[in-house]
Formats: structure tokens, C-alpha cells, sequence
């Protein structure tokens, strides 16, 4: 499958943002990103099903700065700068997502809109950042 399938529109920045998909979706997804020139990074959440574990996965993954905070303030921080992965723009794919929705129902949906604000963040300032969010369902 490639991206046209997916009706993403990846030369229209302004339909970079958070959406949801399959876990089956994620191989085509990242290929279809790398060739249209982001920086493509999956971080598994399988087995993560609260804040602590989910933000650890995240900051090891994108290797934030070591005075990452560990909080939601720092990752939305984190997450607007990302200085030191120099890219054209970002593809981030959340694999596995099911347990930290049924585990942490709140801090998912926060973790959503910290992405939704991080990719509106990035789209002010002409660079895609796409988030795909991988669930079962």
C-alpha cells in the first residue's frame, strides 16, 4: 500500500498532524514518509500502559537531552525543538498503543493533544510533523 491509499495528501504540510492507524499500516506509512524526505522514528509502545513508561519511551527513542524533565511540559517542549534531529521535517509512528489507551485513558488523550499541539507548532514554522498513533482498533 502506499500513501496515496491513505489519502494523506503529504505535499499539503497542512495535513501533517496526529491520526490514527493499524499496526499493519505503520511499514507502508514509513516508507512513504522516508521517500518524501522526513526523519521517520517508531517508538513501541507495546506493554506501556502509563505516563513514567510511555515519556521514558519516547525521550530514549528520540534521544532527548539529558535534562529532559519527564513531565508533560517537557515532552511538548522536547517535542517542538528536536534541534538535534536535524530533518526536513518529522514522521513519528507509536506502535502498539492499545495498553497505554486502556491503561491511562486520561494520559493518552493528553499524549494526543501534545502531539496535536507539537505538529501545529512545527506547520507555523513550515516543517511536517506527522504522529501516527497505532491501534488495534
Amino acid at each position: 500500500m502506499n500513501h496515496d491509499a491513505f489519502e494523506l495528501g503529504l505535499d499539503d504540510i497542512n495535513n501533517a498532524g496526529v491520526y490514527s492507524v493499524g499496526n499493519q499500516d505503520i511499514g507502508p506509512l514509513s516508507a512513504a514518509m522516508r521517500d518524501a524526505g522526513l526523519r521517520v522514528t517508531t517508538i513501541d509502545l507495546h506493554g506501556c500502559n502509563d505516563k513514567r513508561t510511555l515519556l521514558a519511551r519516547i525521550a530514549a527513542q528520540l534521544d532527548f537531552p539529558q535534562s529532559f524533565g519527564g513531565n508533560w511540559d517537557a515532552l511538548s517542549d522536547s517535542l517542538r525543538d528536536l534541534s538535534w534531529l536535524q530533518a526536513n521535517g518529522y514522521a513519528l509512528f507509536f506502535s502498539d498503543a492499545d495498553g497505554l489507551r486502556e491503561g491511562a485513558e486520561k494520559d493518552f488523550d493528553t499524549f494526543l493533544d501534545v502531539l496535536a499541539d507539537a505538529s501545529d507548532a512545527w506547520t507555523e514554522q513550515n516543517v511536517p510533523f506527522w504522529a501516527f498513533v497505532a491501534l488495534h482498533e
